[in-house]
């Protein structure tokens, strides 16, 4: 044995000796191996705190999350839903065809004036003939089936993503969103209603299955074709192939076929009568889109699609009961309770239209008879009885829309449309496509008086802060270049804020959109009630050069008179249904703009009236009694449109002309209608105005503002210069037509002054002036930087 194992063994030998001794004497064991046996315990305790550490937080986390948890609650909630279905399948019969879906003619609404008690109009009723499926010519058929639902022939009835998306959006209150199956369709015509809610798209769902399953696919496409509502009063294609194209639907050729397919998704917006420029481009790609699909499918040769070309459907046939104003007022009220159906029950614009046309609805208007007829009687003595398209053939190309409104309730209390719904079938009162044109320049005043903007040079925008009134003045502060020309081409020089606006100066108005920013004026705008969803803040808007209606411009003007509270004018009072009622919004709405700005924009207008562009119609009009009035006249760029939209304390009413070729319905210009050089909004639509609102507005009723501003009160305070104009421009009016389109303005019709009047900005603080009291109706306060350019 070596040393090394020698030393080992004696160390093994040790180790057992000093644990007998241990063992035996405790003295011992105490002074040999107390201080390992005490580390040895600590270890041991400190080792089992950790592990009971260690386990107690593994097992916190897995227990809840168990991968077989997560799994077999997965399939539960599967098999739960599965269970559900059956029993759903099983107990959800296929029931009876709803009585209107059956029932050849539908019932008629009925339309009253305010009072309730006069019937205005009886919607005529609504004719549906069935027609056999192989009556329908095969390719019209596979038009319907190319724009809804190109795997009809081969699904089993139901689109199960697309059901899924609308249960989903069911939910979440976001309404109708398309992804229906033809047979989904024809379930929801035939057999239910199209209300909104889980329970109806459940039912719809197992009801297509079994309809799938019970009946052929021709006689679901036959259903679905009968059953659809077109637009034009038409339930079904037949009548709809009549409608529209004068023929029967056996005579329908492909083309004429998929203009009705397209025409499906949404009936008011794709009718081509009354679409706007938007509505046809949609409906056309629409149109395309159905017969693309078609040879795609193997439906239709390419070579006879590409000689296909869009056929526009014919002029709507005259309804009893619906001819003259009648038919405008009816179209409006049926939007008005279509879109409270599309915000409420979630539905699409032709599920909506669909419960509303032929269903039996009775209908109070906020339509006041006397107010009708006067607003009609007004129209015929200062426009039409004027127009001779034999002697003037642009005068077939005039058309004029007017909405009036009760500023403080927001009700539509009479509206024109135009000549007569079956002459002219878009209504002229809620078109959206022409210019207001200097309509607009209050929204840039109110704007800029809200948000308290200041000059280029940093001083704040009042009625008598001082711009310059040069033409093609070119704007600072835009990194878009732009100089409006002045009507005429007329410098005015520096002028104030209130003279601007009298004269309808686009320089300032240009400038000051710029100063205020035009997001901002944007904004504004859409507080009032305008649509400037789409439109870009760029400087050339100043000029009104988006589009507007008389609707949306008397909506605008309302809120203004009402103190800075929106108005959305509205012409429903009550609609009751057998079976429901629908619920109108209140008119008036939040307080948009403060009651000071709103007061200050009304006290400017009325120096339009009083000493601007619409003296001569308004304020010098024998049948104004006593009645305070505010208002803006406005011309489009190229004399397109003429506008007066002006307001007495009690009533807004906006007027607009607009100049439409009777064959093409292109806008063009009105140049020489009705005797006169140019259409101005100081003449026809302020004399319509005039003529309308002093026979039925309060006599001696006047503006109570809250402003210290503007025309209609008594200055303060007036600008001073140190030169007054050096000569005076004439007041003779210009009768020589202008050589070049003028721009979108409106001033008084007189020669520009031989010398532009040159005045210094006014001194930071100026001198006060003698008290004058506000006008009455002979005028406003002289303004010593007003050209006196005045007609």
């Amino acid at each position: 044995m070596g040393r090394a194992e020698e030393r080992r063994a004696r160390q093994r030998g040790g180790h057992r000796a000093a644990s007998t001794s241990s063992s035996s004497s405790p003295a011992a064991g105490v002074e040999g191996g107390g201080r390992a046996a005490t580390r040895m315990a600590a270890k041991g305790k400190g080792g089992d705190k950790s592990k009971k550490a260690g386990k107690a937080g593994k097992s916190g986390i897995r227990r809840p999350f168990t991968w077989k948890k997560i799994l077999g609650t997965f399939f539960g909630l599967c098999l739960l839903g599965i269970g559900s279905f059956i029993v759903l399948y099983i107990m959800v019969p296929v029931p009876n065809g709803n009585a209107a879906a059956q029932a050849a003619e539908l019932q008629s609404n009925v339309y009253k004036y305010s009072d309730g008690k006069t019937v205005l109009a009886r919607s005529g009723k609504v004719n549906r003939e069935i027609v056999d499926l192989s009556k329908v010519p095969k390719g019209v058929q596979h038009t319907f089936v190319a724009a809804e639902n190109k795997s009809f022939y081969t699904d089993s009835g139901i689109d199960l993503k697309g059901t899924a998306r609308g249960l989903y959006n069911t939910l979440m209150g976001r309404g109708a969103q398309g992804g229906s199956t033809i047979t989904q369709q024809y379930v929801k015509n035939y057999y239910l209603t199209q209300e909104q809610t889980v329970t109806r798209k459940l039912k719809e769902m197992v009801i297509s299955l079994k309809v799938d399953r019970q009946k052929s696919k021709d006689d679901i496409l036959a259903g679905y074709i009968n059953t659809s509502y077109y637009g034009r009063n038409a339930y079904g294609i037949q009548a709809a192939a009549q409608a529209y194209y004068r023929v029967d639907a056996e005579d329908l050729s492909v083309e004429q076929g998929a203009y009705l397919a397209a025409v499906l998704q949404a009936p008011s917006q794709y009718d081509w009568e009354v679409a706007s420029e938007t509505g046809k481009k949609l409906v056309q790609n629409r149109w395309n889109y159905v017969l693309d699909n078609m040879v795609e499918e193997g439906w239709l040769d390419k070579a006879e699609r590409d000689g296909m070309t869009f056929e526009p459907p014919k002029k709507p046939k005259a309804a009893a009961g619906l001819e003259g104003q009648k038919g405008y007022l009816v179209d409006l009220a049926n939007t008005q309770i279509e879109d409270q159906l599309m915000k409420r029950e979630g539905m699409s614009r032709s599920q909506a239209e669909a419960q509303v046309v032929g269903r039996g609805w009775t209908i109070t208007l906020n339509i006041d008879k006397k107010k009708q007829a006067k607003l009609e009687k007004a129209v015929k003595a200062q426009l039409t009885s004027k127009l001779d398209p034999k002697k003037r053939p642009v005068d077939k190309n005039v058309q004029a829309g007017a909405v009036s409104v009760d500023p403080k309730t927001g009700k539509i209390v009479a509206l024109y449309g135009g000549v007569d719904y079956f002459e002219h079938y878009r209504s002229n009162a809620t078109r959206p496509d022409y210019q207001p044109a200097s309509t607009f320049k209050p929204v840039i005043l109110a704007a800029a008086l809200e948000d308290g903007a200041v000059t280029q040079d940093d001083k704040p925008i009042t009625t008598n802060t001082i711009y310059d009134g040069t033409s093609k003045r070119a704007v600072k502060g835009s990194d878009i270049a732009f100089g409006p020309e002045n009507e005429d081409d007329q410098d005015y020089g520096d002028v104030t804020v209130q003279t601007a606006m009298n004269k309808s100066i686009n320089s300032v108005f240009a400038q000051m959109g710029v100063d205020v920013g035009m997001d901002n004026v944007l904004e504004t705008g859409a507080k009032l009630g305008m649509d400037t969803g789409d439109l870009k803040p760029v400087p050339a808007l100043t000029l009104g050069t988006m589009g507007a209606s008389p609707l949306q411009m008397a909506g605008v003007y309302a809120t203004l008179d009402n103190h800075g509270k929106q108005v959305t004018p509205s012409i429903i009072k009550s609609a009751e249904h057998a079976t429901s009622k629908v619920e109108m919004p209140d008119p008036i709405g939040e307080q948009v703009l403060s009651p000071e700005t709103a007061d200050t924009v009304t006290s400017v207008l009325t120096g339009v009236v009083d000493d601007g562009t619409a003296r001569t119609s308004v304020r010098d009009n024998s049948a104004r009694d006593g009645q305070q009035v505010a208002g803006k006249t406005g011309t489009s760029d190229d004399n397109k449109s003429a506008w007066f939209t002006g307001y007495t304390p009690d009533l807004v009413t906006s007027v607009g002309l607009f100049g439409e070729d009777v064959k093409t319905s292109a806008q063009v210009k009105m140049y020489g209608a009705g005797g006169e050089d140019r259409v101005n909004g100081g003449g026809f639509p302020a004399q319509i105005w005039a003529a309308y609102t002093f026979g039925v507005s309060a006599k001696n009723s006047k503006f109570d503002l809250d402003t210290d501003q503007g025309a209609a009160v008594k200055p303060t305070k007036s600008p001073s210069v140190t030169q007054q104009p050096t000569q005076t421009p004439s007041d003779e009016p210009t009768t020589k037509k202008p050589t070049s389109p003028p721009p979108t303005s409106e001033s008084p019709t007189s020669k520009p002054p031989s010398e532009t009047p040159t005045t210094p900005a006014p001194t930071t603080s100026a001198p006060s002036t003698p008290t004058i009291s506000p006008p009455t109706g002979s005028g406003t306060p002289e303004d010593p930087l007003d050209p006196g350019d005045d007609l």
